[in-house]
């Protein structure tokens, strides 16, 4: 099993910037990725960006490409996600999850094996 905490969620202005934090514990593997999702209200969760622990290989969404940066602490298991020049369309909750057996980053939910509970985040007009 594996645990997995975010925390770094609030609330910003359009521009503003916030860095959320998804810590692992448990039987995790150097040969997981770790996704973050997101889920605006009445929509669908959809991928926002990833990482394979083993080798850094990330992947985005059009949507976070060169406003968001992933980045993983491997002493800490703890998968970083900093995002800048927020917009309200980033509005949602943000879950990070683990895929363990990764050879690539996966964007569907289903190839997913463990979530975090979900931050929320919120950017105003």
């Amino acid at each position: 099993q594996v645990q997995l905490v975010e925390s770094g969620g609030g609330s910003v202005q359009a521009g503003g910037s916030l860095r959320l934090s998804c810590a692992a514990s448990g039987r995790t593997s150097s040969r997981s990725a770790t996704g973050w999702f997101r889920q605006a209200p009445g929509k669908e969760r959809e991928f926002v960006v990833g990482i394979i622990w083993s080798t850094g290989s990330t992947a985005y969404a059009d949507s976070a490409k060169g406003r968001f940066t992933i980045s993983r602490d491997n002493a800490k298991n703890t998968v970083n996600l900093q995002m800048n020049s927020l917009k309200p369309e980033d509005t949602g909750v943000y879950y990070c999850a683990v895929d363990r057996s990764a050879i690539v980053i996966q964007t569907t939910t289903r190839m997913y094996d463990y979530w975090g509970q979900g931050t929320q985040v919120t950017v105003s007009s």
